[in-house]
């Protein structure tokens, strides 16, 4: 009988990728895979640190996890950037960091007395690795391990992932090749930061590996991740050119963080205000259509009143559709963990009034799709089994159907719309 196992896997695109591999990996060696632990013989938990709330959130499940007796797969970036806290909880568990999720076969075998496989794969890549994906439509492609700016003063990631480096093209393009054929109909090119891609091998190559993958034959979309605005100056016309292309979702994340030079300068983040509304400005002038994310952090340290009111000026100026807003939590081993943090109330204060302008602005943008008809690709089943697509700007449109239709191709019209997503009637299914 095959050994069954449960797994939960939180945080970034990243992350997500590792999870599909430690299952896929699992799998092949006859795990089978189940959707409650207490079915489970082996328990996975794929963690995220990036945040103090989420970090937390993980020593909780872990306790839960460490409590059922079961033998419990840690891994994510909690295992690399707090390793003491997470083995406190759960002192009896496996730990496997970001760069060795390859490793997963061997040592569970090794730690339940399995004759599955005890030697481990002599690579260095997580490409080309068995997956096992909960939505066959989207294929996620790391391109890049590790974080090259690593100068910001709050993030843990640097920390949790290691040094950079870049997949070789033809690699990355292999991959995301397999997918195509295994199904898939969106292709996710994922990293600490897209917009570093390439710099160790001496040229910035986004804007090449885009084109290299929308050349791939197949009907289907490409979703880049986010990018640091510094490293985007020298390839902006490239990289506009290369969102042109019909395979690229029109869909652009890119953090601001603050909209004080003072306050990026205290964060190492590299930019200023500046250069962020030019290269948005830029790319909306050339794709008026464009879908722009981006995050900010609420209550950093040296962040005044007049800061805030800096970023939302600029959030003003720009319009974005999706704002993520993080209120400032001190992270282990980064220098703004040493900072005297802002007043507690002063930080949910500034955060709900954040959160209420940005909820404002997406609810404008959305609002502006209604009446639209056009394709779209079924990509998710929501909450209550209704389908999800989104159009070529990646914008989240709820049909009115529960049928299934994922992974096809659609025509809709956008009836309704919310802060959250758009509301679209089925017109015609295409394939």
């Amino acid at each position: 009988m095959a050994l069954k196992v449960y797994a939960e896997v939180y945080g970034c695109a990243a992350n997500q990728a590792d999870g599909e591999i430690i299952l896929g990996l699992l799998e092949g060696a006859g795990f089978r895979i189940v959707s409650n632990p207490d079915e489970a013989d082996l328990n996975v938990l794929v963690t995220c640190a990036i945040k103090k709330p989420t970090s937390d959130r993980m020593l909780e499940r872990a306790k839960k996890f460490h409590e059922s007796g079961k033998p419990l797969l840690i891994a994510g970036c909690m295992v690399t950037a707090e390793w003491k806290a997470i083995r406190k909880i759960a002192p009896s568990a496996v730990f496997i960091g970001p760069r060795d999720i390859y490793k997963v076969v061997e040592v569970i075998s090794s730690r339940m007395n399995l004759e599955c496989c005890r030697t481990a794969l002599n690579i260095n890549s997580k490409l080309g690795l068995r997956r096992y994906r909960r939505n066959r439509v989207v294929g996620i492609v790391p391109v890049s391990e590790g974080c090259r700016w690593a100068r910001c003063t709050f993030c843990i990631v640097p920390i949790a992932r290691g040094p950079f480096f870049s997949y070789p093209m033809s690699e990355v393009v292999d991959e995301a090749r397999k997918m195509l054929e295994d199904g898939c109909r969106e292709i996710w090119l994922t990293s600490q930061d897209m917009g570093s891609y390439g710099l160790d091998f001496g040229k910035n190559m986004l804007p090449d590996l885009i084109n290299e993958v929308a050349r791939l034959q197949g009907t289907f979309f490409i979703r880049v991740g986010m990018m640091n605005p510094i490293y985007l100056s020298p390839i902006l016309d490239d990289l506009i050119a290369s969102y042109l292309n019909p395979k690229v979702f029109k869909f652009l994340h890119l953090p601001l963080q603050s909209g004080s030079d003072k306050v990026l300068r205290d964060m190492g983040r590299g930019y200023t205000p500046q250069l962020f509304k030019k290269i948005v400005e830029k790319f909306k002038t050339l794709i008026p259509e464009l879908t722009l994310a981006t995050d900010i952090i609420v209550g950093y340290p040296t962040e005044s009143e007049e800061d805030f009111e800096m970023s939302i000026k600029v959030l003003n100026e720009i319009k974005p559709d999706i704002v993520n807003i993080s209120k400032f939590y001190p992270r282990p081993g980064t220098p703004a963990n040493k900072l005297p943090r802002l007043p507690s109330r002063l930080v949910d204060e500034r955060s709900k009034v954040m959160t209420e302008i940005c909820k404002e602005l997406s609810t404008k943008s959305n609002e502006r799709w209604i009446g639209w008809y056009g394709l779209a690709l079924v990509d998710e089943v929501g909450k209550y089994g209704e389908m999800v697509c989104r159009n070529a700007s990646y914008k989240p449109i709820v049909l009115d159907t529960k049928r299934d239709l994922l992974g096809k191709f659609v025509e809709v019209s956008v009836v309704d719309a919310t802060a959250y997503c758009l509301f679209g009637k089925l017109e015609s299914t295409l394939s």
